[in-house]
This record gives C-alpha cells, structure tokens and sequence, in this order.
C-alpha cells in the first residue's frame, strides 16, 4: 500500500486499522470498538510491552506487531491509546508513513509537540481527529452542534471532578499512569472541558489559572464571542464529590450538558469521522490542529500555575 499525496487509499473495502497501546484505555475502550466497527478492518496491536501487546491481540484474533513502524506499512489507520508524549513522535512517523490519525487526548503536553503532530498531518495529506469524548458521544454530541447554532451566550462554567486518585477510597483502573499522576486533571481532563466550550463561545482570547487542594485547577477564560467561561478540573476529588457537568447561559436561557454513555460506541464515530475525513479530503474540525490548539492554551495555563 503506498502512500499518495492524499493519504493512504484504503485499500479494498474496509481500512486496515491498527492499534498502538494496551493499557485500560485500550482494553476497555478501542480495542473493542475497534473489533465490532463495521466499516474497517482491526489489523493490529504494538505496545511498549510485548506480552501485553500479545495479550491483547491474542484475545481478538489479531495481528501483534514488534514494531511500530510495521504497522504503519500495513495498515491505513494509526489509532493510538498511548500516554500524550510517547503519542506525538511516533504519530509523526505514522503520517510520513501515509497513515491516518485517530489520536487521543491531550496529542502531546508541549506546543511544540502537538504543532509537530498538525504539521506532518498537513505536510503529509492525510485525515486526523482526535478522540474527545464529548464530541462524539450522545447525546453530547448533538447538544454541542445545537448550542453552538444559537447566540447571545453570557456565560458559562464547566466542572470535570475525577476520583481517579481519590484521598477517601480505591484509585481507579488508570491510576497507575505516570503521566496522569505528573500533569493531572489539567492536562487529562481538560481537553474535555475546553472541546465544548470553544465550539460554543468561540477560541479562547485569554486565561488565567490558580491551583486548588489536591490536583484541582480553576480556569477563569475569555472567548472570541465575548463570553466568559470557568472550568474546575481534577482527577483527585474524593469519591463522593466526583462528577461532570456544564451550565451554559445567556439571552436563550439556561442549558445544561446532558449525560453520555457507550464510550466505545463513541469511539466509533469518532473512527467514522476520520474515514469520512480522509474519503473526502475536507479536514475535519476535531482533528490535529484542533488538538494543537488545545495544547497551546493548556500549557499557557500550566505556565502560570506554581510548581
């Protein structure tokens, strides 16, 4: 399969897709969404530790790769369930390979790193979206397109409060990442908060950022329509206080995001929208620059936070 100015063109049917990661993000999460989409072909499995990449591949039928750079000759899709640092340069090498990217969130934890990402995704012509829950689950998804069609938004404030590293209970399945235990709720949460209120209120002009108990981070932020916005981010919060939500107001009354469910199913569309993306060469809005553009204002908030 060659690579084209364009991408890869799926050969045949149904895209060849593979997976790099095998942490609970991929077992839970892409692996299986992977294996019951319809409209590609799950080819493959690397990670960074063999015998669990094995084990993955092992328990749905499919290929495990000893390197990554093999999976990118084989396959059209590179979905990658990885820590945001270790994802970056090899998301890199997967497009000057000619695949396509369905990233996860954050793409990296430094400008440069994420800019790298939409860089080669440019330079190399294929299609990017990366995995942000609440753009692709429902009905969040639909909720996210129809307040973005209204106007006159005054405000609003969003809280994503994880007990992921709960101090009054069990840690949960990801508490043993290091990365989310160095960079937090900011930086794992966050873009969760930001990927709905900037389709809404517009990109962020300015934030501010001050530090709460734990790992709690407040945002206070600025849009292109005017508006203001809060979020209150943590993976630390104790396990009765955990929890989701965004108020949106303003000249159209108060709305509220509603809940998700079958995140893998999520996942799909997300997957869908990346064939989709790379079928008609139209760039889709939730693809690498967008995820660039998200790095860059997590870092200018971490920046202003103390050590």
């Amino acid at each position: 399969m060659a690579a084209t100015a364009a991408g890869r063109a799926p050969a045949g049917p149904r895209p060849r897709v593979g997976l790099l990661g095998t942490g609970p993000w991929a077992h839970r999460t892409h692996a299986p969404a992977l294996a019951a989409h319809a409209g590609s072909e799950f080819a493959g499995v690397w990670g960074r530790r063999p015998e669990a990449a094995a084990e993955l591949a092992n328990e749905y039928g499919v290929k495990v790769y000893e390197d990554p750079d093999a999976l990118f000759a084989d396959c059209d899709v590179a979905a990658f369930a990885l820590p945001p640092d270790i994802q970056a340069p090899l998301a890199v090498r997967a497009a000057a390979a000619g695949c396509h990217l369905l990233l996860d969130k954050p793409v990296a934890t430094t400008p440069r790193d994420a800019r790298a990402v939409a860089d080669a995704v440019a330079r190399h012509g294929v299609a990017s979206v990366v995995f942000l829950t609440l753009r692709f689950a429902e009905p969040t998804a639909g909720w996210v397109a129809e307040q973005a069609g209204r106007t006159g938004w005054f405000t609003a404030a969003a809280h994503w409060l994880g007990a992921v590293f709960p101090p009054d209970g069990t840690p949960s399945a990801y508490a043993d990442s290091p990365w989310r235990k160095a960079k937090g709720g900011l930086w794992d949460v966050g873009p969760h908060a930001l990927s709905v209120l900037i389709p809404i209120l517009g990109d962020v002009t300015g934030v501010s950022a001050t530090r709460g108990p734990s790992d709690v981070v407040q945002l206070a932020l600025r849009h292109a329509s005017g508006a203001a916005s809060t979020a209150v981010l943590s993976l630390g919060a104790p396990s009765a206080a955990a929890g989701v939500g965004l108020e949106l107001r303003g000249t159209e009354g108060v709305h509220e995001l509603p809940g998700w469910s079958d995140v893998p199913g999520a996942y799909g569309r997300a997957l869908d929208a990346l064939l989709t993306a790379a079928r008609t060469g139209v760039p889709d809005p939730r693809g690498a620059e967008f995820g660039a553009r998200l790095t860059e204002i997590l870092a200018q908030a971490e920046a202003q936070l103390p050590v």
